[in-house]
């Protein structure tokens, strides 16, 4: 039987690559996202090439409601649930200095980010338990998509900052909470990765990777947090609960 994982945000980005590397392991996938579903046709036809069972889950995961209505669908489609992947996120409508940024777009940012994380964690944890419960054999794990900007300060967009920042401890208090379970919970930190989100910044970042802004002198790319995540999935690090896989090209090495 294959594991089924639960993606959010995962019918482009990184969380598309996210998927196919998964799809790739033999994953049943249940993608969640905002489009309609008319829209991400080819996205859900191209992670079926590869054979497995691909359950479409759109919902706001900021909205109580829209969240719970995505863990039913799950549930009524696809029956289990062994992978959460916490990847859906926005960034700032318009990048403000700090010192002029507004509650709105604060709220916006973490109410999806952050708190829509935290929520949709708790309803999929709660499965989860549920499943160990009734099936000692039952694998789980949970896998949070946040970002080097967790730590590294960028005062034109701190309220992405703070969400990010947020998510660490997310790992942190799921994987201490979980621990008795066997239910390992971990983070990835990607770098700068090419995505739609980071295509209006294309030529800022080119000048910075040419300069040296990280060790391995490239954009990453979205297998590259998709080959991270299906590792964790696949339990290749089951004593690493609570932990951060920095997949940033060196950019967050301190050097001299």
């Amino acid at each position: 039987m294959n594991k089924v994982a639960l993606i959010t945000g995962g019918s482009r980005g990184i969380g598309f690559g996210i998927a196919e590397c998964l799809a790739k392991e033999g994953h049943d996938l249940a993608i969640n996202g905002m489009r309609d579903e008319s829209q991400v046709q080819d996205a859900l036809k191209a992670l079926k090439i590869h054979g497995i069972n691909v359950v479409y889950c759109q919902g706001d995961i900021s909205n109580q409601d829209s969240r719970k209505a995505i863990i039913d669908k799950v549930k009524s489609t696809l029956g289990r649930l062994n992978v959460l992947i916490n990847n859906a996120g926005v960034a700032p409508k318009e990048r403000n200095d700090i010192l002029e940024a507004t509650q709105e777009s604060f709220d916006y940012v973490v109410n999806t980010n952050l708190k829509g994380t935290y929520f949709l964690t708790q309803l999929v944890a709660n499965w989860m338990v549920e499943q160990k419960q009734s099936d000692e054999s039952f694998e789980g794990s949970i896998i949070t998509v946040s970002s080097v900007s967790a730590t590294v300060a960028s005062t034109n967009r701190g309220e992405y900052c703070i969400a990010k920042a947020g998510l660490g401890m997310l790992t942190q208090l799921f994987a201490a909470r979980l621990g008795e379970f066997r239910i390992p919970v971990y983070e990835i930190r990607p770098g700068v990765i090419a995505t739609d989100m980071t295509a209006g910044v294309k030529e800022k970042y080119d000048k910075l990777f040419a300069e040296g802004l990280t060790v391995q002198q490239r954009w990453g790319l979205p297998e590259d947090i998709g080959k991270a995540a299906a590792g964790l999935a696949r339990g290749d690090y089951p004593y690493s609960t609570g932990q951060v896989i920095m997949v940033d090209g060196g950019l967050t090495l301190q050097r001299l």
